[in-house]
């Protein structure tokens, strides 16, 4: 089955951090930009964070900018986002998908979409 693993998500006091991780299963990352997600019950994925494969171009949403830093390594076939300075307000599921690069604001265009991982911050 062709899917992310995503793993590192837990429950952190405000101003805490958590490292993500995602490892694809049954393809490589190569040539796929991978994007980190957030989903809140009821809603639609938020886009938070993106990194290409060739030039390792990075983008973030405006609410993490600063905060958040994703990277990979193909290597390993896995991807991180490391979350500092957390907030009530970054509590959801996380999940990774690919796309083939570049980055796109689309998430439609997205695949292999894995189970998430819930980050919970709280007091």
């Amino acid at each position: 089955q062709l899917q992310f693993v995503e793993s590192g998500g837990g429950l952190v006091q405000p101003g805490g951090s958590l490292r993500l991780s995602c490892v694809a299963s049954g393809f490589t990352l190569d040539l796929f930009a991978v994007g980190w997600f957030r989903q809140a019950p009821g809603k639609e994925h938020e886009g938070v964070s993106c990194i290409n494969d060739k030039d390792g171009n990075t983008n973030y949403a405006d609410s993490v900018k600063g905060r958040f830093t994703i990277s990979r390594d193909n290597a390993k076939n896995t991807a991180y986002l490391q979350m500092n300075s957390l907030k009530p307000e970054d509590t959801d599921i996380y999940y990774c998908a690919v796309v083939l690069e570049p980055c796109s604001g689309d998430t439609q265009l997205y695949d292999y979409w894995g189970q998430g991982t819930q980050v919970t911050v709280s007091s």
